[in-house]
């Protein structure tokens, strides 16, 4: 690193960038396990009450596995970052102030699904995915202002690899939106079967769209 540029602060390692945003990621998936309660049901009902949460323990497990697929993306692209500066800095805080938006819709989701209304279960589809839109925007700010200042990235990383990672981050906003208009129009069920698979398409690719054929290689059964 520079010494101008280290004396000046404008330069820094990664290091704290990384423990921060590893504590409030921890954070939020806390956040979510609180929506899971007791059921408030008669006596002898319990497994009847516990049943009738299951939009719940959907809610849960999708924004668990998107939370979980967040920090497999962050951690991926942090280890293909050399430094931090100012602007990256912003960037990385706006990705931890979307994600940290996620405990939210997940709450009303499965409120709406389990009273069972079916206009404030299209509004809560919506909702959800326009957080999981502006979570991608806020990636595709992280990853354009990377592909713009190659100076702070690992010099064994090729230049133009965030450059090719704005895609994933346009592909989710797309589907996200498309998501919420299909779930908030048609029918919930549809918008919820894509904000389940979307975390599973990032997480596959979260090293990149280049490796993901090796993922899917190595986690498939009997292909090597």
């Amino acid at each position: 690193m520079d010494s101008d540029q280290a004396r000046s602060g404008s330069r820094t390692s990664t290091a704290r960038a990384e423990a921060f945003s590893d504590a409030v990621l921890a954070i939020i998936i806390t956040l979510l396990v609180l929506d899971l309660r007791p059921p408030h049901s008669q006596p002898g009902q319990l497994l009847s009450g516990l049943l009738q949460q299951w939009p719940t323990y959907l809610a849960y497990a999708a924004s668990y596995l998107y939370v979980a697929v967040v920090w497999l993306n962050h951690k991926a692209a942090f280890v293909r970052i050399r430094m931090m500066d100012r602007g990256l800095h912003w960037a990385n805080l706006g990705t931890l102030a979307t994600a940290a938006l996620l405990p939210f819709p997940t709450a009303v989701v499965a409120d709406a699904l389990e009273n069972g209304n079916r206009t404030d279960a299209r509004v809560a589809v919506a909702l959800y995915a326009l957080v999981g839109a502006l979570l991608s925007a806020s990636w595709w700010v992280f990853f354009h202002y990377l592909a713009r200042h190659p100076e702070l990235i690992e010099q064994h990383v090729d230049d133009a690899f965030f450059g090719r990672e704005r895609r994933r981050a346009e592909a989710g906003m797309l589907l996200y939106v498309v998501g919420g208009v299909l779930g908030a129009l048609v029918v919930p069920p549809i918008g919820l079967a894509v904000f389940i698979i979307l975390p599973i398409y990032y997480g596959l690719t979260s090293h990149g769209l280049a490796e993901a054929p090796q993922v899917v290689r190595r986690i498939t059964p009997g292909r090597s």
